[in-house]
């Protein structure tokens, strides 16, 4: 199938209730987790370095509902391209935004602290929920890597600004967020910072799931760089199709911390996140590849 076809094909199944588009998930899903076996090894790999202290059949449980969670992401993220911000808003839940607002509403630009847990493509929605909009002069952006595929890449784009916001290529990222900065524009962020630190960027050597982790420490530098507040959200998926954000204030002023505690803040938030559902995050990504020296 070209990628145009697929492109039709998807944009053809946004139009389906997502009734429908979650019965296509669970067939996905046994396809996905028991004939095609997609990354099985890495993922019971990473959840039983992880919970070492769970039993072979708890693993297999969180297991399964992470491949019916990860097909759901997929087809939830298509959703985006025929939904509503009236049924948005009701599958969505933001609490803690009257932080985003104050901050806001004192001038404070914000970059905040994500990862990548189900459905995270659902969280620029934020702008349908915040006291401030757009129309205020408000920028909503999250940082994205580029696919190699331009047709895909530009079907992403479509998707996430689907409530307003601008994605910001990762490697433009510093000088997109202080041009914003220096015409007195007031921005709110998302930095999905879970993944390995990219080339040139040492990380933050801290321990995550029982692992020797680097944690990107990009996010804190441009936080401390443009001055601008910094929030974790903390993802809840309450039922199919429905998810709660609570923002979690990490600090107002970066530069007010000892170098490297904002993303050692980040990173025990983002293990009680997981700790909490193991089957919402995304096992299937091989975080633990490189191995690296733990912090003495």
């Amino acid at each position: 199938m070209s990628a145009n076809l697929m492109i039709s094909t998807f944009k053809a199944m946004a139009h389906l209730p997502l009734g429908v588009l979650y019965v296509l998930s669970d067939i996905a899903a046994v396809v996905l987790h028991r004939v095609v076996r997609y990354r099985l090894g890495v993922v019971r790999h990473n959840l039983a370095t992880s919970f070492p202290e769970k039993s072979k059949r708890e693993l297999r449980r969180i297991e399964s509902r992470f491949y019916h969670n990860f097909t759901d992401n997929f087809i939830e993220t298509l959703k985006l391209l025929h939904i509503s911000d009236k049924e948005m808003s009701e599958r969505m839940d933001f609490v803690g935004t009257e932080i985003i607002d104050d901050l806001m509403a004192r001038g404070r630009s914000i970059v905040v602290y994500f990862g990548h847990f189900f459905n995270w493509e659902w969280a620029p929605s934020i702008s349908l929920h915040t006291r401030l909009k757009q129309s205020d002069g408000i920028v909503f952006a999250q940082i994205y890597r580029p696919l190699r595929s331009a047709t895909f890449d530009a079907l992403m784009l479509a998707i996430r600004s689907r409530f307003g916001s601008e994605s910001i290529d990762k490697k433009t990222a510093l000088r997109r967020l202080l041009m914003l900065r220096k015409s007195g524009t007031i921005s709110i962020t998302g930095f999905m910072s879970d993944q390995h630190p990219s080339h040139g960027d040492p990380g933050y050597i801290t321990t995550l799931m029982g692992h020797p982790t680097a944690v990107i420490t990009g996010t804190e530098t441009l936080a401390r760089k443009l001055d601008m507040s910094v929030i974790y959200w903390d993802m809840e998926k309450v039922s199919r199709g429905h998810y709660r954000i609570t923002t979690r204030l990490i600090t107002e002023k970066p530069n007010d911390l000892p170098e490297g505690e904002i993303t050692s803040m980040y990173s025990k938030m983002l293990e009680t996140t997981i700790k909490r559902d193991p089957s919402i995050w995304l096992w299937s990504h091989k975080r633990w590849k490189h191995k690296v020296t733990p912090r003495e």
